[in-house]
């Protein structure tokens, strides 16, 4: 019986990184979806099949979605804007939400597996000192920002399907993604690049929950086959403060170590020439407003339920800085 893999989102960072591990065995077949076959970089050299599609059009799913009745499916839902600036952005809910009612529907109709890729920024924030855990009654009331609203209206569409229709489904909530292969360009991996070129001379207080892209698909991938229906995993990894963050990256990239860091209340006031500046660069920007409200919020994740039953373990953070400044020198990004 055949096993088949469909990506979406698979030209992202996360979702290369999982066509990149599917691909060590030969007997599965990985079906990606992208948004164009020129805008496919991530997958260059790798066998898998590329399917062009836009999951906030579904009569563009239907040949990706076509496959032999007696196979074994697993979708993977990667696909979602990340989105942390301050203007509002009607894609943000076209994708995150709509999108994903559109991929339920196309898995409900061949009866396939899907393990959803949401975040913790669904689950709702508990004052600090209290361990979050999962929850299965999301509310886009009880989170801040527009991404977070996003994730927690599609998560509670998942789960309703899940109790109305017999959708076979999980979701999993990594935290913050870093790691190695990311050809987008996260913020994140915007923020290792300057500090490992040296052009990051001042960082800021606070911190949060950091987990490397490998760790979540190794998740992601447990939770294919050992993920429940209707239940939820926390894919996180470790709190750092941003000061032991861009001590490690310094360390890695063998540059002098940053000294200086501003008081959160001066990083507030400039956040937004911030965004100016790095809209201008087309570049992602460092912070802003909602990034640093996330580094003051309480990040402690319990990743509990998904080491006890999908066999989950994240590596150690400095492993994956040291890999990461290590494929960005490769590519050339340092």
């Amino acid at each position: 019986m055949k096993t088949i893999y469909i990506i979406t989102g698979a030209n992202g960072f996360l979702g290369n990184n999982l066509v990149r591990e599917l691909m060590k065995n030969p007997d599965n077949e990985v079906r990606a979806l992208v948004s164009s076959a020129q805008r496919a970089d991530a997958l260059q050299g790798l066998n898998c099949q590329l399917f062009v599609g836009d999951i906030t059009k579904p009569e563009s799913l239907a040949e990706i979605f076509t496959v032999p009745k007696d196979s074994i499916v697993y979708v993977i839902h990667c696909a979602a804007i990340v989105y942390i600036k301050s203007k509002p952005n009607p894609m943000v809910y076209q994708v995150n939400v709509l999108g994903t009612k559109n991929i339920v529907v196309k898995v409900l109709e061949i009866g396939a597996k899907l393990v959803y890729v949401n975040s913790v920024h669904a689950i709702p924030e508990l004052p600090k000192g209290r361990v979050i855990t999962e929850i299965n009654d999301f509310d886009p009331d009880k989170v801040e920002g527009e991404y977070a609203k996003s994730k927690a209206e599609a998560a509670r569409y998942v789960l309703e399907m899940v109790k109305t229709k017999g959708l076979d489904a999980c979701i999993v909530h990594p935290s913050g993604i870093i790691g190695p292969h990311d050809y987008k360009i996260s913020h994140l991996t915007q923020l290792i690049m300057d500090t490992a070129n040296g052009h990051l001379r001042a960082g800021v207080r606070g911190g949060y929950d950091f987990v490397d892209v490998r760790d979540v698909v190794a998740g992601i991938l447990a939770a294919c086959t050992k993920g429940k229906a209707g239940e939820c995993y926390i894919l996180s990894g470790h709190y750092v403060t941003i000061p032991e963050l861009l001590h490690m990256i310094t360390s890695a990239a063998d540059k002098k170590p940053i000294t200086t860091f501003l008081p959160l209340w001066f990083a507030k006031i400039t956040a937004p020439l911030s965004e100016a500046y790095y809209n201008i660069k087309k570049q992602p920007p460092l912070y802003t407003k909602y990034s640093l409200y996330t580094l003051q919020s309480n990040a402690n994740f319990s990743y509990a339920k998904a080491e006890t039953e999908l066999g989950y373990h994240p590596r150690a953070l400095q492993e994956t800085i040291t890999d990461t400044v290590k494929w960005l020198r490769t590519a050339g990004k340092i």
